[in-house]
Formats: C-alpha cells, sequence, structure tokens
C-alpha cells in the first residue's frame, strides 16, 4: 500500500489514530469483564471520547470542502449532490458490507435480528428511538450521514431567502443554527425523560441522530474559523491545544471526584457534557492541523493506523471480537492466556482491516474520481 504523506497531515492522522485506538480498548472490556481500576475507567471513557474525536474530525475536514464549495460563483445544487456522491462512495461500501456480514453472523451463532431490520439500510434505526443491539457500533455512522445531508442542504435552501447576502456569513449562520438546534433537543429530551441511569444514556441519548448531530459541526465551525481567520487560527494554537486537554482531562476526573453522576445531575449529562467535549476536542485542532509530519518510525505506524481506521471500526467488534467470542469464549481466561487472546484478537483486526481497505474499500472510494461521475457533475 503506497502512501502519499506529502498530501496527508501528520497530526489529523494522529488524531484518528488515537480516536480509534480509545474505540478498540473501550470493546475490549468485552473480552475482560473482570478489569478494575483505573484501567477500566479509562477504557470507558476512552470509547465515548473517541467517537467524539471521529466526529469533530469529520466536521473539521467536510467543513473545509463545503465552505470552499460554498462561497465560490459556480456553487449550485449540483455541487451539493457531488458532494454527497463522494461522501457516499467513501463511507456506504464499508457499511453496506458490514452490515450484511452482521446479519450473517447473527443468523449463524443463532442470534435474533431486529424487528425493523429494514431500518438499518436507511440509517433509521436509532434516528430518533433508542439504539437496538444489533450491530451498535454503527450508530455513528448514522449521525454521519445525516450530518452529510442537513448542513450542505440547508446551506443550499438559504440561498432562496438570503440571495444577496455574504455566503460567508450565511456558511457560519447556518452552522451556528445547527449547533443552537441541537442543543435544543437535547435540553427537550432532558425536560421530557425522568428515566436517569448511564445505561438508559448510552442507549437514548448518546446514540440518537436527533440529539449528536451538533457533534460534527463543532469540527464545521472550526473549519471555518480556519480559513476565515487564520492568524488568529495559528496564533492560539498552543494556548487552545492545552486548554481543551485540560479540559477534557478535568471534566472526567471532576464527575467521579465531584459526584456529578446523572442521578442527581442529568442535564449536565444529557446537553452540557456533549457540548463541553466537542468544544474541547476542536480546541485541539489548530495545532493538530499544522502538524504536518514526524520521524518516519511515529509517522508510519500512526498513518497506517489512521488510514484503516474506517476498516478497523466497522469490523473489531461485532464481527471480529463477537465471533472470537462465540468460539473461544475468553471469560474463563486469566493471565498470559488472557493477554495472547487479545493480542490475537488486535492482529486479526488489523489483518482483516487492511485486506478490506486495499482490496475493497480503496477502490469503492477510488470511483468518486473516475472520468464518468467527474464529468457528469461538471
Amino acid at each position: 500500500m503506497r502512501i502519499d504523506y506529502e498530501k496527508r497531515i501528520f497530526g489529523l492522522d494522529l488524531m484518528r489514530a488515537i480516536a480509534i485506538i480509545m474505540v478498540m480498548c473501550s470493546h475490549t472490556l468485552w473480552i475482560t469483564p473482570e478489569m478494575r481500576g483505573i484501567t477500566r475507567k479509562l477504557f470507558s471513557i476512552g470509547g465515548i471520547l473517541g467517537v467524539d474525536v471521529f466526529f469533530v474530525l469529520s466536521g473539521f475536514l467536510i467543513g473545509r470542502i463545503l465552505y470552499k464549495m460554498y462561497v465560490s460563483k459556480a456553487f449550485r445544487f449540483k455541487e451539493v449532490t457531488y458532494f454527497w456522491v463522494r461522501r457516499w462512495f467513501r463511507t456506504l461500501p464499508n457499511y453496506y458490507l458490514t452490515l450484511v456480514i452482521n446479519i450473517l453472523v447473527a443468523i449463524y451463532i443463532g442470534s435474533q435480528l431486529p424487528d425493523q431490520l429494514w431500518k438499518y439500510g436507511f440509517f433509521l434505526h436509532n434516528f430518533s428511538t433508542q439504539l437496538p443491539w444489533f450491530y451498535p457500533e454503527s450508530w455513528s455512522l448514522s449521525v454521519e450521514e445525516f450530518a452529510y445531508i442537513l448542513g450542505p442542504l440547508l446551506l443550499y435552501l438559504v440561498l432562496f431567502i438570503r440571495k444577496k447576502a455574504s455566503r460567508p456569513r450565511l456558511f457560519l449562520q447556518v452552522t451556528l443554527f445547527i449547533l443552537v438546534l441541537f442543543v435544543l433537543t437535547k435540553l427537550m429530551y432532558n425536560h421530557e425523560q425522568a428515566i436517569r441511569h448511564m445505561r438508559h444514556w448510552t442507549l437514548n441519548v448518546k446514540s440518537i441522530v436527533i440529539y449528536r448531530i451538533d457533534a460534527i459541526y463543532y469540527g464545521v465551525l472550526a473549519a471555518y474559523i480556519s480559513i476565515v481567520k487564520p492568524q488568529f487560527w495559528y496564533k492560539i494554537k498552543n494556548l487552545a491545544f492545552a486548554f481543551g486537554v485540560v479540559v477534557l482531562i478535568a471534566i472526567n476526573f471532576l464527575i467521579p471526584i465531584k459526584g456529578w453522576f446523572i442521578e442527581y445531575y442529568p442535564q449536565f449529562w444529557n446537553v452540557w457534557y456533549f457540548v463541553i467535549k466537542s468544544l474541547a476536542i476542536a480546541c485541539t485542532l489548530p495545532l493538530l492541523s499544522d502538524m504536518k509530519t514526524a520521524p518516519k518510525s511515529i509517522r508510519i505506524p500512526i498513518t497506517y493506523i489512521s488510514i484503516l481506521s474506517y476498516s478497523i471500526y466497522v469490523f473489531h467488534y461485532s464481527i471480529i471480537m463477537q465471533l472470537m467470542k462465540y468460539f473461544i469464549p475468553s471469560e474463563p481466561m486469566e493471565g498470559f492466556d488472557l493477554i495472547i487472546y487479545l493480542l490475537v484478537y488486535v492482529l486479526i483486526t488489523f489483518v482483516v482491516s487492511y485486506l478490506v481497505y486495499r482490496f475493497y474499500e480503496k477502490p469503492m472510494t477510488d470511483l468518486r474520481d473516475s472520468p464518468k461521475i467527474k464529468s457528469y457533475f461538471k
């Protein structure tokens, strides 16, 4: 697999690599349910934080694309559809492949399929109602897909109302509107919902599209600032990074110390925890987006993990880990045997992800740059 390092930004690859490692670590708690202490807490936090890193980073990358597209004089609906097509060639092939494999795995091991399985085909299984148990990590892909649709569509529609308005200003206004809108949906949920425990929060707030789309648009807001105020963006990079990291560490340490548990502080968990996390992650972007390269010994493994991160995400848990647990249960294991089990799991995950990326994901993604697709949207 040949990598053009000159076209990649190491800092953003580092974010992506750290995010997928955190997600994988959190899911290894299924292999090691007896794990206790600080390691278990860090792994649990890492899973929640890792997906939000993906969201904010994704928003930053698509935000820069959308802004440049939007302020162009050539912007029209065909540009919007081309943006969607490019995103779908990137995201849908892996999703539908793993959806089919998850169905086959469930049938093979004798698990019951969800009653409304068809909703998975349209990313509706966690749109506004509780996340089903089947293929649980797919929740974040639904959030991404609807975020890709909503922003560009709103940006296009406001041009009919404010044709002569400044497009940079409209871009900012639409972004802020989306951020406020989805804070309001969380406030409404918090006002109406009386159930207060973490499992319910995980399945009914954290993983639900209508409460989480704003996570991506904090990245879009960061993209806007990076383009419109580049001097300010790079001037604050060190301070913003330090602030973001301190906030992320502080908030997760203060929760147990101060007793900020959902039973007593539901609004914090249902609303402000998401906002604070996303803003803190966005604060790390000025420095990381300016981190162009690194020594080869660090750059090469980080870049490979980053490139494989999407395949790792959709394969590592419901498919690879579930099959390993089915054929060789980890519960009786301890000590060295458990370490070997974890190492085999990681090895299988990376090998499968590499093969999927090399022979399926990348070829499918490359189709968006085919002459036929490009000529249609010109």
